[in-house]
């Protein structure tokens, strides 16, 4: 029996999802309402940044997740093949990526991703690359 737990435990982590009882090493803490993205290293925050969220009539999806799948360069199938320079999606087609639209960081401007300024999403990117996907989390809260 202990072995199947630990077997299942592996898988887990393995694949992004969570392991119970065990806290993120990194966390990405996106607050929808100030338009932010905190980063926290072993509960300690690295980084804050401006992001751009859902824009009137799309969703920004609330809660928390393990990152699915990570790009150096992702092109949008759904939105004109725009590009979305260090992807880490965490949920479907949903990702923290960069954008050249510095200009709207800090209010609602996306179909629904989380945008950053792309030197932060490189930052991010990187920091997950290191930590590993089953060892970080990503929070999206009002």
């Amino acid at each position: 029996m202990r072995y199947v737990v630990l077997i299942l435990a592996l898988a887990a982590m393995a694949l992004g999802g969570a392991v119970p009882g065990r806290a993120a090493a990194l966390e990405a803490r996106v607050d929808v309402s100030s338009q932010t993205m905190t980063v926290l290293r072993h509960g300690q925050v690295i980084h804050t940044w401006k992001v751009s969220t859902a824009r009137k009539g799309y969703i920004t999806p609330r809660g928390s997740w393990r990152p699915t799948r990570l790009h150096r360069m992702w092109y949008s199938r759904k939105y004109d093949n725009s590009p979305m320079p260090y992807s880490v999606f965490y949920r479907g087609g949903y990702a923290i990526h960069g954008t050249g639209a510095v200009k709207q960081l800090g209010r609602p401007a996306s179909h629904g991703c989380i945008r950053l300024k792309t030197a932060n999403a490189a930052r991010f990117y990187g920091l997950v690359k290191e930590y590993g996907r089953g060892n970080t989390r990503i929070t999206v809260v009002n």
